[in-house]
């Protein structure tokens, strides 16, 4: 079973007013960001940890209301426009990504970087915007993109900030899902905490891809949402010192103009 799906649901299986039929229906759509594009229910069954005949009744199910899609040729399911509906509703109706998108393409063409916008889903963080300048063709992230959150400056960004016990659920959901790679992964982890308490802001150079130096700062929305500022560029254009002592305490300060504007 994925421990993605399965750690993190643990605390919510408890609560009495938890549904846990639409819990699996919504970790059978999950599936298909864990694993390939096209899958069998046996496929979904193994990712989710679900039995097959539950799997088979909820693909029926998401199938019947326009959620998944089913090739006869090839026996198996993939994501339908029900969900691409869902994500586009909640995509468009991201305030501050409307608000933040011009100070984001100014920053992006000022420094040639790429500038994201993430917000976390489980144990990864997902791209909801993504800035770049037009002549710029490298590291290019769309919208939906998931990524990891130990190694990268916007999961780095997002655990530094926080709270004490949430972030230790988190920590030890990753721990039990990289248990060989843990010491350095954590080593990793609380040389970008040490950051974040000293300036602000957090690194990856080189951790997440070994060819692309990122910072990361949080995001505070009034309403008490968490998201993670990015800013990035391959390392033959961007080096680990220019990233340290220049672009992430402008990030810093990119993401305290954001937050003034109220959202």
């Amino acid at each position: 079973m994925n421990d993605d799906l399965e750690t993190m649901k643990d605390p919510a299986v408890k609560d009495r007013k938890f549904v846990e039929a639409l819990s699996r229906g919504l970790d059978v759509l999950r599936a298909f960001s864990q694993g390939s594009v096209v899958m069998g229910n046996q496929d979904i069954a193994r990712i989710t940890g679900l039995p097959k005949p539950t799997v088979s009744r909820m693909t029926y199910t998401l199938t019947k209301l326009g959620y998944l899609s089913y090739s006869p040729q090839l026996e198996k399911y993939q994501l339908d426009s029900g969900v691409l509906a869902l994500g586009y509703a909640y995509v468009s109706n991201l305030r501050v990504r409307q608000l933040a998108k011009p100070y984001m393409d100014e920053f992006a063409r000022s420094t040639n970087t790429s500038v994201g916008l993430t917000c976390r889903d489980r144990l990864s963080m997902i791209y909801v915007e993504n800035c770049r300048p037009s002549e710029t063709t490298s590291l290019r992230m769309d919208v939906g993109v998931r990524l990891p959150l130990a190694t990268t400056a916007a999961g780095r960004a997002y655990l530094a900030a926080m709270k004490d016990e949430e972030r230790g659920h988190v920590l030890t959901a990753l721990e039990a899902r990289n248990p060989e790679s843990w010491a350095e992964v954590r080593k990793g982890l609380d040389r970008a905490f040490e950051d974040y308490e000293k300036h602000g802001f957090c690194l990856s150079l080189g951790d997440w891809d070994r060819n692309v130096n990122a910072a990361g700062v949080p995001l505070h929305l009034q309403d008490g949402t968490l998201m993670a500022l990015t800013c990035g560029a391959p390392s033959y254009l961007v080096s680990e010192e220019k990233v340290k002592n220049q672009l992430a305490h402008q990030l810093a300060m990119l993401a305290r103009d954001i937050e003034r504007l109220g959202v």
